[in-house]
């Protein structure tokens, strides 16, 4: 169970205090690989479902990780799992290799860990009178992502705006209605801000399309796009996709989405669910891929239970140390 450090808020769900995650360990010859699950109601799943589908799983048959893509495969086709489980093996599996190798998992893929995009931090659904202090808490951010959906967005954007001039992105979390998504982006667009990820509910493609030919901010989708398969669908009423692990079942299927975005034309965002420094040092490995990167879910947790990543210049580095270069804390498995 993840403490966060303040009440998380964002529109359409309960407030919440806590999230729980899976931790997946596998083990190659005296390597250790360890991966993520942190599932999301959104998508219908949830911990017992990864428990269960956890136990199915049988590694014994392949003599080594490296034949990830294989094991991968075979595992979605013989349970089914959810995505949350199969990014946790994902990542488990490129830590292992990582290790093996003894190089990094960014090297492993022949990707940069160094020239990467800063991170954006969120701030969710606050109360006015707390405003000043949430911004505050970001002063060593460059880029300030507002959860809006509410009906006090503009007052919101106001306080911030009245603290700060850096730039802003919002997330609408589904929360606005067609003509006031098209009116409040117009606004928006007078208050420095970047972006709007998802400002209609995930299916409302037309009437996304309709707001988009009406503004010039751009528009991009998360709860709209899973994975590769839902990315065709979209392009048109979309300027981009923001690509989680949780939702896309990891890294391999991660690279292959910014592959197809990149066809279409889109702009890419690596985002996050409440995930540890763990399933945030697996997302950063595709940092230097992407337009965008919101990796800030491990700096708002009490009790973290990896460690290994920095802020450095507003941008998350990981350890140079090999696989996904995070340790548990000391005691995690005792």
């Amino acid at each position: 169970t993840l403490q966060f450090n303040h009440t998380f808020r964002v529109a359409g769900a309960a407030d919440r205090d806590f999230t729980n995650i899976g931790i997946l360990r596998i083990q190659s010859d005296k390597q250790v690989g360890y991966g993520e699950a942190a599932p999301s109601k959104f998508w219908s799943e949830n911990l017992h479902m990864v428990q269960d589908a956890a136990a199915k799983i049988n590694l014994d048959k392949h003599a080594t990780p490296l034949v990830y893509e294989l094991i991968l495969r075979e595992v979605k086709e013989e349970i089914n799992p959810p995505q949350a489980l199969l990014a946790a093996l994902d990542m488990a599996l490129f830590d292992c290799i990582g290790k093996k190798m003894n190089i990094p998992v960014t090297r492993f893929l022949g990707l940069d860990n160094l020239n990467v995009p800063q991170t954006s931090f969120t701030i969710g659904f606050a109360d006015l009178d707390v405003i000043q202090e949430k911004v505050e808490l970001a002063k060593d951010f460059a880029i300030l992502k507002l959860k809006l959906g509410t009906s006090y967005d503009i007052e919101i954007v106001e306080k911030v705006r009245s603290l700060t001039d850096k730039p802003i992105r919002v997330d609408a979390n589904e929360g606005w209605e067609r003509e006031e998504a098209a009116e409040k982006i117009k606004w928006l667009e007078t208050q420095n801000v970047e972006l709007v990820e998802q400002p209609l509910k995930s299916d409302r493609i037309e009437d996304t399309l309709w707001i988009k030919e009406r503004v010039n901010m751009p528009i991009i989708a998360d709860e709209s796009v899973k994975d590769s398969s839902d990315i065709e669908k979209i392009t048109g009423a979309f300027d981009g996709i923001n690509i989680k692990l949780m939702k896309s079942g990891g890294i391999l299927e991660a690279i292959k989405m910014i592959r197809i975005a990149r066809q279409h034309q889109l702009k890419v965002m690596i985002g996050c669910m409440m995930e540890s420094s763990l399933g945030i040092a697996a997302a950063c490995n595709l940092q230097s891929m992407v337009d965008y990167v919101d990796l800030d879910s491990h700096l708002l947790m009490k009790n973290d239970p990896f460690q290994g990543l920095s802020l450095i210049n507003g941008k998350i580095i990981r350890a140079g140390s090999a696989g996904l270069g995070v340790q548990p804390v000391a005691g995690l498995f005792e």
